[in-house]
């Protein structure tokens, strides 16, 4: 089943328009990516706690917001520490963190259905030809497929570490590949027998 990553609430977040989230999201993940200073990385760590207060939410949803790519976000570090410098490797993932932090807030206050909405209401001056409803229902499925995945992987992990198998790679990979395409075919044919293209 395809579930979202919405946390119930009835913050001013999550009460807030999606497709003005999603536009407050776009411009935060561009300035912080776009001006490297230190003081706009302070300010934008400082934006997106202040946003997590607002949501009420706390330290513990931040941390399952980059839980999944703490293994990446390790590597990059180490990458720029033997590159670069100390304090470069920790501006460098701290800043993806940032992104990280700030995107899984828009998903925390925002439902599956109002993502999609967003999206049209995003999309409402394209011209004719872009095909908006194709488009707000595959961002839609990407949005739903995310938590999905992770799920999935947690269970297939928990199963091989009974076995004896959590640190091979391809006992947790081909499981989790197998059970997703099945997952997408059972979707396709929900689509298609709702017949859409």
């Amino acid at each position: 089943m395809l579930t979202d990553l919405y946390i119930p609430g009835d913050s001013l977040l999550h009460r807030a328009r999606p497709a003005w989230k999603l536009g407050v999201l776009f411009l935060y993940c561009t300035s912080v990516f776009v001006i490297s200073h230190p003081l706009m990385l302070a300010a934008g760590l400082a934006l997106v706690a202040l946003g997590y207060g607002i949501a009420g939410l706390g330290p513990r949803d931040a941390f399952t917001a980059i839980r999944p790519a703490l293994v990446v976000l390790l590597i990059i570090f180490v990458a720029q520490l033997w590159l670069e410098t100390l304090s470069l490797a920790a501006y460098v993932t701290l800043r993806l963190m940032a992104l990280l932090m700030a995107a899984a807030l828009v998903t925390y206050t925002t439902r599956a259905s109002e993502f999609t909405e967003g999206i049209l209401a995003l999309l409402s001056r394209a011209p004719k030809w872009v095909p908006k409803d194709k488009i707000a229902l595959a961002m839609s499925l990407v949005w739903r497929f995310i938590p999905m995945i992770r799920a999935q992987f947690d269970e297939v992990r928990e199963a091989q570490r009974a076995r004896g198998l959590e640190r091979n790679m391809l006992a947790l990979v081909v499981p989790l590949v197998v059970r997703t395409l099945k997952t997408a075919d059972e979707v396709a044919e929900a689509i298609t027998a709702r017949s859409l293209d």
